[in-house]
């Protein structure tokens, strides 16, 4: 959709804005030529960040100027969350609001930047975030939160300064995609949006926090990979204005919107663009894009402008960006277009955000720092900021007991293979992550080690050239006949250890992003041995670490007592396209209920190229796809008619004796979606009924109970 440029007219009087204004750094290189009016009658400027001196957190910026390299960035404006209650008067680790104020008048600073964050039922997609109050706790978030705040921002002490609300982050976003009727849709936004305090609450936190004269309110807008396609953005566009007319609110409540709030889409992508075509392929099919109109947060925000005054905001309405972590810095970032063999080739190749999936959203691995905050960088684009500050945790990668109301998000664990709402890929999140908002050192350093633009001075520019340290304590936990399973102690390094190359017998067989790997597709009754080393962002790989020995057990056969048994169907009768699509059942023919989180099976198959990556997909499932875990394994060396396998696995559940799992539609492709050839694959067959499949296996607890192994 083409940028909407914006008219002549400013919106509440303020002064015009022209056609693009200056950039300018936030701090440092802007001069202040005047302060605004105190008088509670004065019109409020079209562009608050125009002429600006922000505030900077000297919370944050001590935690940041106390890690490596931190320096560079510390004198950084970010925006100050006022997560919970007790924030706003200050907590032990925190200062409270007013003293953030008094400090910001101190620095000489005109301009403060706030996170209005506390609405009742909050995030009702993402358990990391959850809040305080509960789905009817209204009236507490507008006597006990929204009124202390707008009392304080009223002192006529702090009249000189100018004061930005990012209003309720992925609240009013959940509700156009969450909210019921959708794969990622929850019973919590269904219920947030049948009360509607949602909308009450952004609109009350509107009226009060916009009737004061020198604050500016913009409303969070999620990002591309969220409200980009057709379906999504003009729905957004009419929540948007619905909240912005509630509770007492006008759109002229509304100085603008944000996009990317906490996220790490890119701010633009200079390499691929939707309207781009491959071997007269639109590059909108391929897997990442999937359709969307936008590929990067520049151009998305640019829509929604369009959408937002079509809907009745004011055409002059500003956009900020938050650019904190979509930088994508470091060795792996494209320094061109993608190969044109196809759109996925393109498209994976050439784009900036080097994320596993666009919906993976918690300490993502590989991420940068982004564009440093400026004002005016486009048309119609108020500033870049840094709302989330940098090295501030998005949530726990494992269940953590707090009092400040945040659950456990399985898209912070990098174990989570992840569900409906990512395309069920794994999270790419970051290991030994800590509660949301609590520092996350080994976050902050990547940022600055991957920092695009890059930093000058020590910890930036991808100069990393310190190596983790060489992983500890390498262990054989269990083996079977085909398997054996390895741990072993994190690694640490300057910037963040990102994963662990594992080796058997000298050759690389596999990554990991924890601290333990099984290596499957093994011959019985032999011995192996394994080293493991660490690499970070930046390509640094450690020395191996102290070898171990494992051999594998005895051949178990088929059959065993549990009575479990795989049935096979064939879902697509073509031998050679792009994927393999092969249905599933497990049946209990046993005496005793399984435990299915104890379960898995395998469907062998050749992947006809050694160096292909595979990306698996649960299309149905009886059980339900959040339920059923997939992966590619390798054989090695490789075995007549199988070189990989699929296994299929069940984070929970029971099978009752004489029960099935139902239908599982499974279906596999290679990252490069190219053909595979099935004619010689050992688990494949012809049948298009579900029949007892001998060559398709079935594990108990890694011990071989029904089949026989190619």
């Amino acid at each position: 959709m083409p940028s909407r440029r914006p008219d002549s007219t400013s919106r509440r009087g303020g002064p015009k804005r022209t056609a693009a204004l200056a950039v300018g750094a936030l701090v440092g290189a802007l001069s202040v030529t005047a302060l605004p009016a105190t008088a509670s009658g004065a019109a409020k400027l079209d562009n608050p960040y125009v002429g600006a001196k922000a505030y900077v957190n000297p919370d944050w910026s001590a935690r940041a100027a106390a890690e490596p390299g931190g320096s560079a960035v510390s004198n950084q404006p970010t925006f100050v969350w006022l997560d919970r209650m007790a924030a706003i008067q200050g907590t032990a680790d925190a200062r409270g609001l007013k003293a953030h104020l008094d400090a910001a008048k101190a620095q000489g600073a005109n301009l403060v930047q706030l996170v209005i964050y506390d609405l009742p039922g909050r995030d009702c997609a993402a358990l990391a975030s959850n809040g305080e109050l509960g789905p009817d706790d209204l009236a507490t978030y507008q006597s006990n939160y929204i009124d202390p705040i707008a009392a304080i921002l009223a002192d006529p002490a702090y009249a000189s300064l100018r004061i930005v609300n990012l209003i309720e982050p992925d609240s009013l976003p959940n509700l156009v995609t969450n909210a019921g009727g959708t794969a990622g849709s929850t019973p919590q936004c269904a219920t947030m949006k049948a009360n509607g305090n949602y909308e009450k609450g952004v609109g009350y936190a509107l009226h009060k926090l916009g009737a004061l004269p020198n604050a500016y309110n913009y409303i969070d807008a999620g990002h591309h990979g969220w409200l980009g396609w057709d379906s999504n953005l003009t729905p957004a566009a009419q929540e948007f204005k619905k909240a912005a007319t509630t509770g007492g609110a006008t759109v002229n409540d509304v100085t603008g919107f944000i996009v990317n709030t906490a996220n790490y889409s890119a701010t633009k992508e200079p390499y691929v663009k939707v309207t781009d075509t491959v071997n007269g392929q639109t590059v909108r099919q391929s897997k990442w894009i999937d359709w969307n109109q936008y590929d990067d947060e520049s151009s998305y925000a640019q829509g929604l402008r369009t959408a937002l005054v079509a809907q009745g905001f004011d055409a002059g309405i500003g956009m900020l960006v938050d650019t904190s972590r979509n930088g994508w810095g470091g060795s792996a970032r494209p320094t061109g277009p993608g190969p044109t063999t196809s759109v996925d080739a393109y498209v994976d190749g050439g784009r900036i955000d080097r994320r596993i999936h666009a919906g993976n959203w918690c300490n993502q691995s590989g991420a940068g720092l982004g564009e440093r905050p400026a004002t005016a960088p486009d048309t119609g684009i108020d500033a870049y900021v840094w709302a989330k500050p940098p090295g501030e945790s998005d949530g726990a990668s494992q269940a953590v007991d707090n009092g400040e109301g945040k659950g456990f998000d399985r898209m912070c664990d990098p174990t989570y293979t992840g569900n409906a709402r990512n395309g069920n890929n794994l999270t790419g999140a970051l290991p030994n992550s800590p509660l949301a908002g609590h520092w996350f050192s080994a976050q902050f350093r990547q940022l600055l080690a991957n920092a695009n633009p890059p930093l000058s001075g020590s910890g930036g520019g991808g100069g990393d050239t310190q190596a983790p340290t060489v992983p500890g304590g390498l262990t054989v936990g269990s083996t079977t006949s085909s398997s054996a399973t390895l741990s072993w102690s994190a690694s640490t390094d300057n910037t963040a250890v990102t994963g662990y190359d594992v080796y058997r017998n000298g050759t690389k067989v596999g990554t990991a992003t924890t601290t333990s790997y099984t290596d499957s597709g093994l011959a019985a009754s032999t011995t192996y041995t394994y080293t493991v080393r660490a690499k970070d962002a930046a390509g640094n790989v450690s020395a191996p670490s102290t070898a171990v020995s494992a051999t594998t057990k005895a051949s178990g056969g088929g059959g065993g007592t549990p009575g479990l048994k795989a049935q096979y169907k064939n879902n697509d009768s073509a031998t050679g396209d792009n994927g393999i699509r092969p249905g599933l059942k497990l049946v209990n023919g046993g005496s005793a209920a399984a435990d299915l989180s104890k379960v898995t099976i395998r469907y062998w198959f050749t992947g006809e190229s050694s160096s292909a990556g595979y990306q698996t997909f649960c299309d149905w499932a009886q059980l339900g796809c959040s339920t059923v875990k997939t992966s590619v394994g390798t054989v090695s060396p490789g075995r007549t008619g199988a070189d990989h396998y699929l296994e299929v696995g069940f984070t929970s559940g029971s099978l009752a004796v004489g029960a099935d799992s139902g239908e599982l539609q499974l279906r596999m492709a290679k990252s490069d979606w190219s053909n595979f050839d099935e004619s010689d694959d050992y688990s494949r067959g012809a049948n298009s009924s579900y029949a007892d499949a001998p060559k398709v296996t079935v594990y108990v607890a890694g011990t071989l109970v029904w089949g026989t192994e190619p």
